[in-house]
């Protein structure tokens, strides 16, 4: 009997440890909808499901590896209480499975976290505390806690417990889609990926068959490609990224280990992608879907996915600040084509701003925006720029538009931000 990869790599959890952690997550979390995609199906080119995390309790699928971390704590470490850093997802997670644990909770997180997310985390009981900008600086402020509380701290990724918990999703999507040939799984520190990598495939080998595991980081926060070209957790400099919920600047070593042995390969996906799937899932789904959450369906939109058999794709979250997702659905529709923003140099005399007006409309666009103003860098005395927002149909209705324009003879420049 050939040996699973649990037999052979100390860091990949048994699968007997994540079957049994089922029971206990059972408690907190649901199962999830895994659902049909067809208009992801038609650009994959094979038959795409979309599990649903995103309508997980708490929004996430974080609660798993949370609940199961603060379960296996013994009485006395349950008194003396639980802290965690987070900016958002995992800091819920912790907050709830800390309540129905009747633990005491201290979670430290940004200042500028999103308003919905401090205020579930403060709801489901937890005492927040405030600390710097970044996430590092609630890191580090939630382990000097721990240091001088005694309060156990709880790793958003990096713990055979919660990379336990987390694989209990894997074991759930194998139930809901037996063919399984791919798996998508967003990429942050890892502790998804690594869990679901681990169940998927000692359940698949168990079987006789093989499952291909593909984790998708956002381009910006893109650790583990470069960790794996080095052989070893490699810290990267960040940019910012929409999907801050996988902004993690170094993998977490248990993580990396499960990975470089585990998943078959890792894709990066740009910001203009990933707002472009958050608009996809809203339009052909109707489903409201946080950017790291959105990165898996963000590497099918990009044609980074080859198509083999059918495809789970996990959408992880759908905890989206309301304001973040307004800005979103504007990069999304520029992304697309659908949204055009584009700047006329016009003559300084009556008239000209009816005349740019009614040649869009003739085009069958929408002005949606209008700045005209006498005032820009480089303007000669008798010019005003114009600059005009407007909702296109694609990119062939997009180039008409700039066409007509042109053809009517202004100067008309594309605002590509």
């Amino acid at each position: 009997m050939p040996e699973t990869p649990a037999q052979t790599l100390s860091a990949v959890p048994l699968l007997a440890e994540i079957e049994a952690a089922r029971a206990v997550v059972a408690r907190v979390a649901q199962v999830t909808p895994l659902e049909s995609s067809r208009y992801l199906t038609e650009v994959l080119g094979a038959e795409v499901l979309m599990k649903l995390e995103n309508l997980q309790r708490t929004g996430a699928y974080k609660i798993r590896g949370a609940y199961y971390r603060l379960s296996r704590l013994t009485d006395e470490e349950k008194a003396r209480g639980v802290v965690a850093a987070s900016a958002g997802n995992h800091a819920q997670g912790v907050a709830f499975a800390a309540r129905e644990l009747g633990i005491k909770a201290t979670i430290f997180m940004p200042l500028g976290v999103a308003l919905p997310k401090l205020q579930a985390t403060r709801d489901y009981g937890a005492d927040v505390l405030l600390r710097g900008h970044t996430v590092e600086e609630p890191l580090k402020a939630a382990a000097e806690y721990a240091a001088a509380t005694g309060a156990v701290l709880i790793p958003p990724f990096d713990h055979p417990d919660v990379i336990v918990g987390q694989g209990t999703l894997g074991l759930e999507i194998l139930d809901q889609a037996p063919g399984l040939e791919t798996i998508i799984v967003p990429i942050g520190g890892g502790g998804l990926i690594s869990g679901v990598a681990s169940a998927v495939k000692q359940r698949a080998a168990a079987e006789g068959r093989t499952v291909r595991v593909i984790g998708v980081q956002a381009a910006n926060a893109a650790a583990y490609p470069v960790s794996l070209a080095a052989g070893e957790p490699t810290l990267i400099h960040t940019s910012a990224t929409i999907a801050d919920g996988i902004a993690v600047a170094k993998p977490g070593l248990l993580n990396f280990e499960i990975i470089k042995e585990l998943v078959d390969e890792v894709v990066t996906v740009s910001e203009a992608d990933i707002a472009r799937a958050i608009l996809v899932l809203l339009e052909r789904a109707k489903l409201v879907v946080e950017p790291a959450g959105a990165v898996g369906v963000a590497a099918i939109l990009a044609g980074l996915i080859p198509a083999s058999g059918q495809t789970v794709v996990i959408l992880s979250g759908g905890n989206i600040d309301p304001l973040l997702m307004q800005r979103v659905i504007s990069h999304g529709l520029a992304a697309s084509d659908r949204y055009l923003k584009l700047r006329i140099m016009l003559p300084d005399r009556p008239g000209q701003l009816a005349r740019t007006a009614e040649i869009v409309a003739e085009a069958n666009a929408n002005v949606i925006e209008v700045l005209h103003t006498r005032h820009g860098r480089g303007l000669q005395l008798s010019e005003v720029e114009l600059e005009l927002s407007v909702e296109t149909r694609g990119p062939e209705h997009r180039a008409e538009v700039v066409a007509k324009l042109v053809e009517a003879g202004y100067d008309v420049q594309l605002d590509e931000d």
